[in-house]
């Protein structure tokens, strides 16, 4: 079971879905009182505060989403006036317009105390130093991993993303023991590393929180192996508050535990929105039970997983994502993830985790270019051989045919924030 660090961690039972249900009334009622689209989306179903008698009750009040917030850009989905917001963040609009979310004083202190648990968890302890290359500003986990770690009594080094040489530079000279970035990123900079000449395993690093973007075991694997750390899950999104929602525990890779005393997780069918039981797959739903400024009511994530029993600690799981509904690709009628090629490409010896995705639609019929890199140190080599694999791999498991391009080492992209892996070029198509 947990330290005494944080007694919270051990909370199950009749325990937590008491506290849950005290702090879900409490919050029903502040968005129906404080936020005017709350207002009106409970009224339009004949719902109101005192109807959530039970967790279960949950169930009859709306769904949140993006458009919904969108609506009211920038502060309109706020439920505290303006002077008590302390801190505004915004996603990075990449898929339209941003996404803006505010926290009182006492949320970002809410917000630092779970990202201190999350680094506890994963194997952190006071007086370690942090190196935080997630990217700085409105996005939320630069600053969310920052003041987190600061307020868990760690040394915090601000690097922030980008400068690929720097972030070597200062890994070797600084010397941390903790490492927070995207893992498309991390891998870049294990690149970096191996071009200067330097062994990645030899760094101080051993533990390193990963998120902001879904990532498979398989790059996991590559992760610890590549750098000889511990890597662990640590799961967010803006809309619910950042990163630090859930978060892996080191002795327990298996799906980051959700912090169940702060957010109150559901399972919903993408398409119906009916609530599935633990164990079957579906969309990721939050609502928040603590937050002030902005609290989120059944927020639809748009990731697909599953919540499963948690080990560590009473508080449920989430299983690995396999996914989001609105990055889901159709390709001649069959439904595919990038994460799915993820994890194929990375079963072949000879290739890299750096690819891309190219769709197009010639003679009116889908076509997919997988476009890879080979691993460094089999760049001088002909890899007929692994794009014959890796094609059968995706021919087999995942029921479409793909032509394999294995590029130069360093032609594709890198990116020191979440990683575009899709180049859906079909909508061009006459």
């Amino acid at each position: 079971m947990a330290d005494a660090a944080y007694p919270e961690i051990e909370l199950g039972g009749a325990k937590l879905r008491e506290l849950q249900l005290e702090r879900l009334r409490w919050t029903v009622d502040h968005a129906y009182r404080n936020n005017a689209h709350y207002r009106v989306a409970f009224d339009q179903l004949g719902v109101k505060p005192d109807d959530l008698r039970s967790l279960e009750d949950l169930a009859r009040f709306p769904f949140t989403g993006k458009a919904e917030l969108r609506a009211r850009y920038p502060f309109g989905f706020f439920s505290v006036p303006m002077d008590k917001i302390a801190r505004v963040h915004a996603s990075s609009g990449t898929t339209g317009q941003p996404t803006v979310v505010g926290y009182t004083k006492g949320d970002l202190e809410r917000w630092a105390q779970l990202v201190a648990r999350s680094l506890y968890v994963a194997g952190g302890r006071p007086g370690m130093k942090v190196h935080v290359g997630y990217g700085y500003g409105l996005f939320t986990g630069g600053l969310g991993a920052h003041f987190g770690a600061e307020a868990g009594g760690y040394t915090v080094i601000p690097m922030s993303g980008g400068q690929t040489e720097r972030q070597v530079q200062l890994i070797q000279d600084f010397k941390p023991d903790i490492l927070m970035m995207t893992p498309s990123y991390t891998l870049a900079v294990v690149d970096e590393f191996r071009r200067q000449g330097l062994d990645p395993r030899k760094s101080s690093l051993s533990i390193g929180l990963f998120g902001a973007e879904p990532w498979t075991d398989g790059m996991r694997r590559e992760i610890e192996a590549s750098l000889d750390i511990k890597a662990v899950d640590i799961y967010g999104l803006s809309e619910v508050m950042g990163p630090g929602v859930a978060s892996e525990f080191a002795s327990h890779q298996g799906g980051p535990t959700i912090w169940e005393d702060h957010f109150l997780p559901e399972i919903v069918d993408p398409v119906t929105g009916a609530v599935l039981p633990d164990g079957e797959r579906g969309e990721l739903v939050f609502t928040s039970l603590t937050k002030e400024a902005m609290p989120v009511i059944r927020y639809r994530t748009r990731d697909l997983t599953r919540l499963i029993p948690g080990v560590a600690s009473p508080m449920r799981r989430i299983d690995r994502i396999v996914g989001r509904s609105d990055d889901m690709l159709i390709i001649r009628g069959v439904n595919v993830f990038p994460t799915q090629i993820e994890e194929l490409l990375l079963r072949v010896e000879g290739l890299a985790p750096h690819y891309e995705m190219v769709l197009t639609r010639p003679d009116r019929l889908d076509e997919l270019l997988v476009r890879v890199e080979p691993r460094p140190d089999r760049a001088a080599e002909h890899h007929p051989t692994d794009s014959r694999q890796l094609a059968a791999l995706i021919k087999d498991i995942v029921g479409v045919t793909a032509k394999i391009e294995i590029c130069v080492v360093g032609a594709l992209p890198r990116s020191a924030g979440k990683q575009a892996h899709v180049k859906d070029l079909r909508t061009a198509a006459k």
